[in-house]
């Protein structure tokens, strides 16, 4: 055990999830910002990846920030920033009929993205707390005449203070259900995530971390492509659930805070 710690502390960077791992809902999960404190103090980068695409960077800067933690913009990550990179990589002549918030929209304009509310290439769905029948039926027909369906992230459920509440994940069902179509999806736990990820850092597999709450997205984006994977048991994921998951994580602690113990 001594040597796989050793291992630990031999990374240059830790990709932290937010929701469930960082924080629940506007409160700091206890020894958040200490693990925080512990990596600055070993020179070990640290950046924030959410799959929650509901916000922008500039929105969860804000919020960290409320909660007393000060991070530039270009340490946070979103699944919608990874859409963003992928349409503009692969489908950049193409028309988009966005399914999400206000500020998913907005940060897609600000990339480049033609959106359009009719006959458009492709459908993207994000995490959208403004979702209205009338946007998943007008998603619906789309997919039904053709049009490509793709979803930031593939998570069903969102952390809070106060439980869990329908996500990305679940809308698609939906859909999917409704077209018998399923969509491409983006975000953790997918490879698009991890070349991001090495574009903006610079870190190669070995150098770098990931550590989250769900086995599925936050433990798999790592070990699915190559990379340590840390479970922190401070949202979904129980330790009883690790036996039956067939994504099994490279070390489990209870927070955050934990873990900076063993740095």
């Amino acid at each position: 055990m001594t040597e796989k710690f050793n291992e630990l502390k031999q990374k240059k960077l830790f990709v932290l999830d937010m929701d469930g791992t960082f924080y629940l809902g506007d409160r700091l999960i206890p020894g958040s910002l200490e693990f925080l404190e512990k990596l600055k103090e070993k020179g070990v980068d640290s950046l924030f990846f959410t799959n929650n695409s509901s916000r922008t960077r500039q929105f969860y800067k804000e919020k960290l920030a409320a909660m007393g933690c000060f991070v530039d913009e270009s340490s946070i990550v979103t699944s919608g920033d990874v859409t963003i990179r992928y349409l503009t990589q692969n489908h950049s002549d193409a028309s988009v009929y966005l399914v999400g918030t206000d500020l998913l929209e907005q940060s897609f304009i600000d990339g480049g993205i033609r959106l359009t509310k009719n006959n458009p290439d492709i459908v993207v769905l994000g995490f959208d707390t403004s979702l209205t029948y009338e946007k998943i039926e007008r998603a619906c027909t789309f997919i039904r005449n053709g049009a490509a369906f793709i979803a930031t992230h593939l998570d069903l459920n969102c952390p809070t203070e106060d439980g869990f509440i329908p996500d990305c994940g679940s809308m698609c069902a939906m859909i999917e259900a409704s077209t018998g179509v399923k969509p491409r999806y983006l975000g953790k736990p997918f490879r698009q995530t991890v070349d991001m990820i090495k574009l903006i850092t610079g870190r190669s597999n070995n150098e770098m971390a990931f550590v989250g709450d769900r086995l599925y997205t936050d433990i798999a984006v790592g070990v699915n492509n190559g990379i340590t994977g840390i479970l922190v048991l401070t949202g979904e994921t129980a330790e009883a659930d690790i036996e039956s998951s067939s994504v099994k994580p490279d070390y489990v602690f209870e927070s955050l805070y934990a873990l900076g113990q063993v740095l």
